[in-house]
């Protein structure tokens, strides 16, 4: 997942031998959740069922429940969030042989891309998982906040505190080791030494979508990879980072990027019509935070 992965717990919780059979177990949910969904890995079950994406594929179980749950994410946020932006991705230079940082690619953006789409309206045969695609997708950001809910659902079999966290998108329950709710602090996307904020969370989700590192150019177009599936091209207009606290790690991963999307001018209203507690920097460092986020903020950078 390109993301380190990090399992903190208190060992007064358990056992040794517990924790390590625990822990164990939730890294393993990442390895299967990247085995299956990576677009990265041609042989993957995700790529085998792209390469042909309106016929049936029988795939793992792992894929097929993520596959549903980006398809109900994209009902719930009437197509804002949609999976079905590989090709804009790769069109754009970003696949397998993509270096961040690296020089600007050769690339020409077309200004003849095809935005309207048809609904996405893939089939689904629970007895045989099978997947009808329709369209190639990718699951990126949505597999990471599944595989962060799924290791999170392992450790509370047997525990009540602990955090789970890869690349941003983490799961914090209960309390912390010193006994207080968990801290998260809230990255500066424009390379600050401090935090933008630190939040106060226990039993919640903390998700950001983010263009600090996956932004590069294409000729002389700024470009970064959260795609607006309404023009097919990099959104979220005058917006840096966006995070979001909520009760599950793929949906505030799917709502961070919703917003994020809504871009600079539009995202107050979006996060107080859908009741989102979020935080916002734009690119010139301003920071803003909807209603239901505050009772979160236990430090803001002046």
């Amino acid at each position: 997942m390109a993301s380190p992965i990090t399992i903190t717990v208190a060992r007064h919780t358990a056992s040794e031998v517990t924790l390590d059979k625990l822990s164990q177990r939730a890294l393993d949910i990442f390895h299967e959740v990247e085995e299956a969904c990576t677009r990265f890995t041609p042989s993957s079950p995700l790529m085998r069922a792209n390469e042909t994406p309106t016929r049936w594929h029988r795939v793992p179980r792992v894929l097929f429940v993520a596959l549903q749950e980006a398809y109900a994410a994209y009902q719930r946020t009437q197509g804002v969030f949609d999976p079905r932006v590989l090709s804009d991705l790769v069109a754009l230079g970003y696949d397998a042989s993509l270096r961040f940082g690296s020089s600007d690619l050769p690339l020409v953006v077309r200004d003849d891309v095809e935005t309207s789409r048809e609904l996405w309206q893939p089939r689904f045969r629970a007895h045989k998982k099978g997947v009808w695609l329709g369209e190639a997708v990718e699951l990126g950001g949505i597999g990471k906040g599944l595989a962060v809910r799924w290791a999170s659902e392992v450790l509370a079999t047997q525990l009540g505190e602990y955090l789970v966290e890869a690349g941003g998108d983490c799961y914090l329950a209960g309390c912390a080791p010193d006994g207080d709710a968990w801290r998260v602090g809230v990255e500066d996307p424009l390379g600050g030494d401090l935090p933008l904020a630190v939040l106060s969370v226990s039993d919640r989700a903390v998700a950001t979508s983010s263009v600090r590192i996956r932004h590069w150019r294409v000729g002389e177009q700024p470009v970064h990879h959260l795609i607006d599936p309404r023009t097919r091209r990099s959104g979220g207009d005058g917006l840096a980072a966006v995070t979001v606290v909520g009760s599950d790690p793929a949906d505030a991963e799917v709502d961070a990027k919703t917003l994020f999307l809504a871009g600079r001018e539009n995202i107050a209203n979006a996060a107080l019509a859908q009741e989102t507690a979020a935080l916002w920097c734009d690119v010139e460092g301003r920071v803003n935070v909807s209603p239901t986020m505050r009772p979160y903020l236990c430090w803001e950078r002046a």
